[in-house]
């Protein structure tokens, strides 16, 4: 079978898996989309509603969507997307591993570093690719997933993604194709830095960026992981307009400044905000130890510490018990800078 004709599953149906396969699923691909019964249910009733900053608006009726909670036992699809929060790569990894041909490829669209790798020992029997989502998707409403930033898709280079690099392109997403992803794995994590400074704000993104204390701590954590990357000999790639190196500085530049200077940044409508803000809302798990919590380990590989990323885990973990959001100068002191 073609890949062409083949199908495609997204395994975590959630805001990033919504609408990665909804753009697919408009492009005509028949689209599996595997997620929690919440999400299930929502499709179900409501359909899909894809938008965008630049004014897209895209509905998919449920009774063109193939919903499951589980992955279907003959489903032998060309491409898995790998679209769960990190903390579940394991056993999502594994409930593939049992279903799918073996062989059968998948791609981690996922924050952080190793959930290729993750998957990969879980899934022994299938290939495991990374990946990369640049921009940000929020769920506005059951059923509904917004994207309000901009940037290319990227994957690992193999051919069964070409078909679904042209059916991204014809839903207006770049989809670059690469021999290797580690740097461009770092860039992300660099930017994705703001999640929990954004989650902790309780403010969309940008709002939160337009507020110099919120900005400072972003700062901050990326210059600690800057001195991290630097003693692992690892450079990251560039995704902003500015090299990552010169990002903080430009961050912590006074509000006035920093809006004439970072346009290309602001380029964010209002209703953004990370997927950790939602996380939180609604008392879920985090992908805190993706983001910070790799910092923390990649410095304690090289006999170093990363204090500020340590303690931003704190702080998101115990959010909860704190139950209401950080004020732009209470973060800064809450993280210790």
């Amino acid at each position: 079978m073609s890949p062409t004709s083949s199908p495609v599953l997204i395994m975590g149906a959630g805001s990033v898996g919504c609408y990665l396969g909804g753009c697919l699923a408009a492009a005509g691909l028949e689209v599996h989309f595997v997620g929690r019964p919440r999400v299930i249910a929502a499709l179900r009733e409501q359909g899909l509603k894809l938008t965008d900053l630049n004014g897209r608006e895209q509905r998919i009726q449920s009774v063109d969507l193939h919903l499951h909670e589980q992955v279907p036992a003959s489903l032998s699809p060309s491409v898995t997307l790998l679209c769960v929060k990190s903390g579940a790569t394991t056993s999502a990894a594994a409930e593939l591993q049992a279903a799918l041909p073996a062989g059968s490829l998948v791609v981690s669209m996922q924050n952080g570093i190793g959930n290729a790798e993750r998957a990969q020992a879980s899934a022994p029997d299938l290939r495991c690719l990374p990946g990369m989502v640049p921009f940000n998707i929020a769920e506005l409403a059951p059923g509904h997933f917004h994207r309000g930033t901009a940037g290319a898709l990227m994957a690992q280079d193999d051919p069964l993604l070409k078909p679904l690099q042209a059916a991204f392109s014809a839903q207006g997403l770049g989809f670059k194709l690469l021999p290797d992803l580690l740097a461009i794995q770092w860039g992300k994590l660099l930017i994705n830095l703001n999640n929990p400074v954004n989650a902790l704000s309780g403010r969309p993104l940008r709002e939160q960026l337009l507020q110099r204390g919120y900005r400072r701590c972003f700062a901050a954590l990326q210059s600690e992981a800057l001195q991290v990357l630097a003693a692992a000999g690892i450079e990251p790639a560039q995704l902003a307009a500015l090299p990552p190196r010169r990002l903080p500085a430009m961050l912590r530049l006074p509000t006035f400044i920093f809006k004439r200077l970072a346009k290309r940044m602001l380029q964010i409508d209002a209703k953004a905000r990370s997927s950790m803000a939602d996380d939180l809302a609604l008392g879920r798990s985090t992908e805190i130890d993706a983001l910070c919590g790799e910092v923390v380990r990649l410095a304690a590989s090289n006999g170093r510490q990363a204090p500020l990323s340590a303690r931003m885990c704190e702080l998101v973990q115990n959010f909860p018990q704190r139950g209401r959001p950080y004020g732009p100068d209470e973060l800064p002191k809450a993280l210790g800078i």
